[in-house]
């Protein structure tokens, strides 16, 4: 029997992929009949999609007519006058960097994700946003981009801009970014408290990988709203589903 890991074999890092994003958007928008035209510059991945349900909702933002996307919607809006685009419901590590790809070929420069997220070490403070600096890779996607004893985490030139910021709204934490939420074991979850983790999502790990790897400015929080579902009356996110603290702390990020 071949007892080879698979996700580790034929990872050639330096090679070009054959199947690159911008042709994917090509195509997309020939069969969709499609325009070329840019994204805005900051993008917010909103995995929930609660914030752009909130802004579709009171009428602040509207879809994009240049977003090819097979798989995605990408809407617009303003913050503080500074324009944003919003895609919702990318849930996962492959997905979310399946759609980050696309947006950094489209005009992304930065890119924001604000993920819900489980507790695993409760902070000792009260803030609910943790800005992750580094994930554990327990993900398969980030294996495709960096190799396995390379530490998936922000960079540390924006590191440095958001660390020159009034942090009252989030913390420094680590993550563990998993693709199987439903194999969280007691075991498992202990071990990732004696490692220090704050809380567990689906994204970072593969996101940073990418920003390592193709030296994209990439910053991803947690918004921590869940013990796991161990009890009812879980995953509160606040008013409107946690849209005004999350828009709070874009406005931080971008000005």
């Amino acid at each position: 029997m071949d007892k080879r890991v698979a996700i580790l074999d034929n990872k050639y890092y330096q090679s070009a992929s054959v199947f690159l994003p911008e042709n994917l958007l090509r195509e997309a928008r020939r069969q969709k009949n499609i325009g070329q035209g840019d994204v805005p510059s900051i993008c917010v991945l909103d995995p929930d999609g609660d914030l752009a349900d909130y802004l579709i909702g009171q009428g602040l933002a509207e879809k994009s007519k240049c977003w090819a996307c097979y798989h995605s919607s990408l809407y617009q809006f303003e913050l503080n006058g500074t324009p944003l685009g919003i895609v919702p419901c990318i849930v996962g590590a492959s997905y979310a960097v399946l759609v980050a790809e696309q947006l950094f070929v489209s005009g992304c420069r930065l890119l924001i994700s604000v993920t819900s997220a489980g507790i695993i070490n409760e902070p000792y403070n009260p803030k609910r946003f943790a800005l992750i600096t580094e994930a554990v890779r327990d993900e398969g996607t980030s294996y495709h981009y960096i190799p396995a004893g390379e530490i998936s985490a922000i960079s540390p030139g924006l590191y440095r801009k958001l660390a020159s910021l009034d942090q009252d709204i989030w913390f420094d934490a680590k993550s563990w970014t998993t693709d199987a939420p439903y194999r969280e074991t007691a075991e498992a979850i202990n071990a990732m408290q004696s490692e220090d983790v704050t809380c567990v999502e689906m994204e970072a790990a593969a996101l940073y990988a990418l920003g390592i790897a193709k030296q994209r400015d990439i910053v991803c929080f947690a918004h921590l709203t869940n013990t796991m579902a161990q009890q009812e009356g879980d995953f509160e996110k606040g008013e409107h589903f946690g849209s005004i603290d999350t828009l709070a702390l874009i406005k931080k990020i971008i000005l």
